[in-house]
């Protein structure tokens, strides 16, 4: 082995070219073989100043130089990828031919980092994606909470309201637009029978109020005079109602109901919260000739027990 006399790296002897720093290494076995060997060197011979008369003077005795070895030393044949140019082999890690000095790892390196680079552009890409379809998701589920939560709770309160036990519920007072001598629409909500409204014709409404809201789950409207079948058709009866539900915040909601003409009650579901009060309009009449009104004997309304 030797050193490189730029860089001090250990090289082979049969190495051209220094595997670190590319430099060279012919110009130092050619000064090396052109020196000649310190026993051709000339001898020197030392001169004294001569006397005034001249003595004969003894050479002197040459010196031998040190001997160097000769033997070959043995090194091990590199072993490693050949080189893309002379096909020499190289040991890893070297960074030039050690024959014709090209660097071997020059296009390895671009290739490496592309790859690199390929490698993290991809991972953070999936990355993107990844985030853009959870916060997609996201914004689907709170978008649909915000437009399906109304269904859900109705749909929700309309099965309590099946499932639960009804409870009756009286209005704190009735009042009427108009009302047959004898027969005033307070009569709605008294439980006797053969009392009942009279409404002069249709378009006459009755207005419940209760004191305090509550989740109004259905009704019962008794149309006609009274139940008794020969007392039934002695008045007109109502055939189509429109029940107005006001709400504790004002709002109102309108149900259209169709009736039959018969003594048995109808049952009206209606399913609202938070109701304050309830009007119904008669909208038509079955049997209204001369002589007669619209008679409604009841109205009774339910709560969830």
């Amino acid at each position: 082995m030797r050193s490189c006399a730029t860089c001090g790296s250990q090289v082979s002897r049969d190495d051209d070219f220094c595997g670190t720093c590319g430099t060279y290494l012919g110009w130092e076995s050619d000064a090396r073989d052109a020196a000649p060997p310190a026993s051709e060197a000339p001898t020197r011979r030392i001169r004294i100043s001569e006397p005034e008369q001249p003595e004969a003077v003894q050479p002197a005795k040459p010196v031998s130089p040190r001997p160097e070895s000769a033997a070959p030393v043995e090194e091990n044949v590199p072993d490693g990828p050949p080189c893309p140019s002379c096909s020499t082999p190289n040991p890893p890690g070297r960074r030039f031919c050690r024959r014709c000095a090209r660097p071997l790892v020059e296009a390895a390196q671009p290739t490496a980092r592309r790859r690199r680079r390929r490698g993290l552009w991809n991972t953070d890409r999936h990355k993107l994606w990844r985030r853009l379809v959870i916060l997609g998701a996201l914004i689907l589920l709170v978008v649909g909470a915000l437009l399906l939560y109304p269904l859900g709770k109705a749909a929700v309160q309309d099965v309590l309201d099946k499932v639960s036990d009804a409870a009756p519920v009286r209005p704190a007072s009735v009042t009427g637009s108009s009302a047959v001598p004898g027969h005033p629409a307070a009569n709605l909500a008294d439980v006797r029978t053969d009392v009942y409204w009279g409404a002069p014709g249709p378009e006459a409404w009755a207005d419940f109020q209760f004191d305090k809201p509550f989740r109004l789950v259905g009704m019962l409207v008794h149309i006609g005079p009274s139940t008794k079948p020969d007392a039934f058709a002695t008045q007109a009866r109502p055939t189509r109602l429109d029940i107005i539900v006001t709400h504790a915040n004002g709002r109102t909601r309108t149900v259209h109901v169709p009736l039959a003409d018969q003594p048995a009650p109808p049952q009206i579901d209606i399913g609202a919260s938070d109701v304050t009060r309830v009007r119904i309009v008669i909208r038509s009449a079955t049997g209204l000739t001369e002589g007669k009104h619209i008679a409604m004997s009841l109205v009774e309304f339910f709560t969830r027990a």
